[in-house]
């Protein structure tokens, strides 16, 4: 495997630089695809335990006239600074605890433990980028965002999500209206002796008399709050449902123990360690009505999984019906410690993770009996049982396996679609190919190439297309052949073969996810 994706730090490129183009860059491509990822992993003699945790290294690939320019540039926030500054990890990360120099003394040591009892979280943000209003942030799950520049990558001003609402914890994967604006959803972690997920949305600034509002989350409106079903253990999750009308949220038995994170950094272990899956737990299924803020009133359970990725979710004939990757187990976050990555053993495998279809009706009840299915759809064997207190029993229909890191043409985004495109990982968490799976006929169509690593396939729409799959998908790919230099693929996406190629004369490093800004933005 290649040795970037093992915790090899990366080099950044801040100047752009020209790819070298084979085959043809439609001309209408025109724009920027941002990606993100950590890239630094070993700071003077200490190194970071788990990939998730390297520090963020930014990258920009910019499309014009059938060029393509590159750039790369560390996200230069807090903890950087002070990881630098210090020669040493100073900040702890999920999956790494920072432990203070020997040489401090004790009143050093004790403020440094009383501020890890209530973590300060860090600004490391390497897994997304969020735009919210005319600005564009990279962003984790923590409560802190970095504003960027898209074009010179630079690193601007620190956001602090808690100015503007109580949440500690914010998902990387918002969903965004026709209109620009935002929606995204926090935990907020025992506010007023209640542990809740809020619900919340970010009006465009860039229209009307807001225009120069920034940021925008000045005008940041809550929708709605959950309660917990648990004070101190609320469920950990990465991403949520949107359609026309509702949104759905999974409340997973994937849980974080508060109390235990709070003590993690005295008892020596790491703050992942405090994430505890139940398997003998239900997954509960949230459906919320846009309009009114409020949970429908039946209850949708399914057994326990755990989601991080939402692929897409529609509504027909009274029901709404939403598509997510699942896992059995939480193996995958320990596929990624740099210690198994590094050893690549098949022995430490991870569940197969699923792409699951769900089916929930939204109509009342009435005339059904206990065991009958509610389900009315032709095209999916997805199920939900009334049982006898009025719940629904929700059995999925698996469209297809092996597959992560899901991406649709987004003006499909809430409404009925076909296509969807993810990564293929089988026996590693890492990708070995990119497919496009027809959900219909559940055709699968695939790329790959020896000793190439792609990342998640992003499609972008060709102006004025016609049809859902009229476009091109783009991917960075690690190349580990001898003497090839890595390189961002341009894929027909209705035939899925390669149209460009553009080799880049700088390093690539493995990443997370992606974002396109067309040119007129």
């Amino acid at each position: 495997m290649s040795q970037f994706l093992i915790g090899k730090n990366g080099t950044e490129s801040p100047e752009p630089v020209k790819a070298e183009v084979t085959g043809c860059v439609p001309e209408w491509l025109q724009g920027t695809l941002l990606r993100n990822g950590p890239g630094l992993f070993k700071v003077g003699d200490t190194e970071y335990n788990h990939w998730f945790d390297g520090m963020a290294l930014i990258h920009s690939f910019t499309f014009k006239d059938g060029e393509v320019i590159y750039r790369s540039r560390y996200l230069r926030g807090d903890t950087y600074k002070d990881n630098m500054a210090a020669k040493r990890i100073v900040v702890s990360e999920m999956g790494t605890m920072a432990y203070p120099d020997p040489g401090k003394n004790v009143i050093s040591r004790v403020i440094t433990f009383l501020n890890h009892t209530v973590p300060d979280f860090t600004d490391n943000c390497g897994n997304n980028f969020i735009r919210y209003g005319k600005d564009y942030y990279a962003t984790s799950e923590t409560n802190y965002i970095r504003k960027v520049d898209p074009v010179t990558l630079e690193t601007q001003d620190k956001v602090d999500y808690m100015k503007y609402l109580a949440v500690n914890l914010v998902t990387s994967h918002p969903h965004y209206d026709k209109d620009g604006t935002a929606y995204n959803m926090g935990t907020s972690i025992a506010e007023k002796g209640k542990t809740k997920y809020t619900l919340f949305k970010v009006p465009d600034t860039t229209a009307g008399g807001k225009a120069n509002a920034s940021p925008a989350l000045k005008n940041l409106e809550v929708i709605c709050t959950v309660p917990c079903r648990s004070l101190l253990s609320p469920s950990y999750y990465h991403s949520f449902g949107m359609t026309d009308n509702y949104f759905i949220f999974i409340e997973q038995p994937f849980k974080l123990d508060i109390l235990k994170m709070a003590t993690a950094y005295m008892r020596g272990v790491n703050w992942a360690s405090c994430l505890k899956f139940f398997p003998e737990e239900n997954t509960l299924i949230h459906l919320i009505d846009r309009k009114t803020g409020k949970e429908v009133g039946i209850k949708y359970y399914t057994e326990a999984m755990i989601v991080y990725h939402h692929v897409n979710a529609f509504e027909e004939d009274g029901h709404v019906i939403f598509d997510v990757i699942a896992y059995e187990d939480p193996s995958l976050y320990n596929m990624f410690y740099l210690n198994v990555l590094k050893e690549q053993s098949k022995t430490s495998a991870m569940s197969v993770p699923k792409c699951k279809r769900f089916a929930l009706p939204v109509q009342t009840d009435k005339g059904i009996d206990v065991g009958d299915d509610m389900v009315k759809l032709q095209y999916t064997t997805a199920s939900a049982v009334k049982e006898k207190e009025g719940k629904l029993l929700c059995q999925p229909e698996v469209l297809c396996d092996s597959v992560e890191l899901p991406r649709i043409n987004y003006d499909f985004n809430g409404k009925k679609y076909r296509f969807v495109y993810m990564t293929c990982v089988a026996m590693t968490a890492v990708a070995t190919k990119i497919m496009k799976l027809d959900i219909e006929t559940k055709e699968r169509t695939e790329w790959s190439e020896e000793n190439c690593w792609p990342s998640e396939p992003v499609f972008i729409p060709r102006p004025n297309g016609e049809g859902e799959d009229d476009g091109v998908v783009l991917t960075t790919v690690i190349n580990s052949n001898p003497g090839e230099s890595g390189f961002i693929l341009v894929l027909d996406a209705k035939s899925f073969k390669e149209v460009a190629r553009a080799y880049m004369n700088a390093e690539l490093h493995m990443d997370m996810h992606g974002y396109f800004i067309p040119m007129e933005n």
